[in-house]
This record gives structure tokens, sequence and C-alpha cells, in this order.
């Protein structure tokens, strides 16, 4: 992971995740997670470790989707836990993140909710 910048505030882990998913890099992606990190993705499913992790983003990537950065909503610091999130454009919820600082200074994510679906009414 060394290769890779690291996010040094929690609000870079956004960035750097447009950054390299535009650039079709699955590995700097999955480089953004810790270990045994959790993603809620697919919807309705739950993607456990960075090497699953980078698994999906590899197959997600395939098809060289684009990603807009989006304005973070104010980050919530506790020690060396954060949450982070941002507004859909279409407004439907919130993306959230739960980070951690690292023993370096840097932050990875720990829980990644990358999207809301709404329940059926």
């Amino acid at each position: 992971m060394s290769e890779y910048e690291k996010a040094m505030r929690p609000e870079d882990l956004t960035r750097l995740f447009v950054e390299r998913s535009n650039a079709g890099d699955a590995a700097g992606v999955a480089a953004l997670y810790e270990e045994d990190a959790v993603m809620a993705y697919p919807p309705g499913e739950v993607t456990v470790g960075r090497e699953v992790i980078r698994a999906l983003w590899e197959k997600v990537l395939a098809n060289a989707p684009r990603f807009e950065p989006e304005p973070p909503l104010p980050t919530l610091v506790s020690g060396d836990v954060a949450l982070t999130s941002t507004p859909p454009r279409d407004g439907a919820g919130a993306r959230a993140q739960v980070v951690r600082r690292q023993p370096d200074g840097s932050w990875l994510r720990v829980l990644d909710q990358p999207e809301f679906v709404r329940p059926a009414s």
C-alpha cells in the first residue's frame, strides 16, 4: 500500500476513492480500507475484507463508471474514529463511512455504506 497517497484527513478518503475509481484502479480503491473492513455493497449484501472488496471493485470498474466528487457533510471525529458522509446527487439519504486513524496518522475505512436503498413502501 505504500505506493499510494495516504488519506491524512478523514475527508481525503472520498477524494482518493473518486480519483482511483475513475482511473480504474481497484487495488488502489481497496487500499483505502482496513484489512477486515465491511462494505454494504452490492445492495442488500455485505462484502467483508480488503481482498474481497478489491475483487468486487475490479468487476464494478470493468464497466468504466465515472464518479463525480460529492461535497462532504461535516465529519464527526471521536479520538481515532470518525464518521464521514456525502449526500448523493439524487438527494436520497446519504453515503456514510466509519474510518479509523492508523498508527502512522493516516485514515482508512472500517465500515462503508456507499448507498442507502429506500425501503419499499
